[in-house]
């Protein structure tokens, strides 16, 4: 049987590692459509993740986020998907990853993950001490995104010279 060629490219990482931006980048690069698995939880729910973390609780939303990523992975579009951070956190979500894209694992220095989200309000799992809990999610998400295709440090690099390796890597693969 003949490999399809791959048409979906899906960035997991920690929060802060560079998803949103460099999506954009590479969805721009490639003339494809952006996709942002948070974006579109909020816009088929109709409600923030905030208040969906709030009111139904972070299990809930897990079983949304599936639902919701493996609507965007079916889809016929050829599409750079940007996931939530903790979409890896579910085995179906990193087997729908793995057969439908290539799989791409941003990570970055607790140091520069917390001078990219210190100031955003929006992240339900940075309420209270933030420092302390994204050094507790990295611990416990520590081997997490290891089953990417390909996995880049972003602590050093600009966006653009994220997404250059991205493509450069990609396209050996096709």
């Amino acid at each position: 049987m003949e490999r399809q060629p791959c048409n979906k490219l899906v960035l997991i990482g920690f929060m802060g590692t560079g998803k949103s931006t460099v999506s954009r980048l590479l969805a721009e690069e490639l003339g494809w459509k952006r996709v942002d698995g948070d974006e579109e939880i909020e816009r088929l729910e109709n409600k923030l993740i905030s208040n969906i973390f709030a009111t139904e609780g972070e299990a809930s939303f897990r079983k949304i986020e599936t639902k919701v990523l493996d609507m965007i992975l079916a889809s016929e579009d050829s599409c750079v998907v940007a996931t939530g951070g903790g979409a890896v956190l579910s085995s179906a979500n990193r087997e729908l990853m793995l057969n439908k894209g290539y799989v791409v694992a941003l990570k970055a220095s607790p140091e520069q993950i917390m001078a990219r989200v210190k100031t955003d309000n929006a992240r339900p799992l940075l309420q209270g001490d933030a420092e302390e809990r994204v050094n507790m999610l990295l611990e416990q998400r520590k081997h997490a995104y290891d089953f990417a295709h390909l996995t880049i440090d972003t602590t050093s690099m600009s966006a653009e010279e994220v997404v250059a390796t991205i493509l450069e890597q990609w396209t050996k693969k096709q």
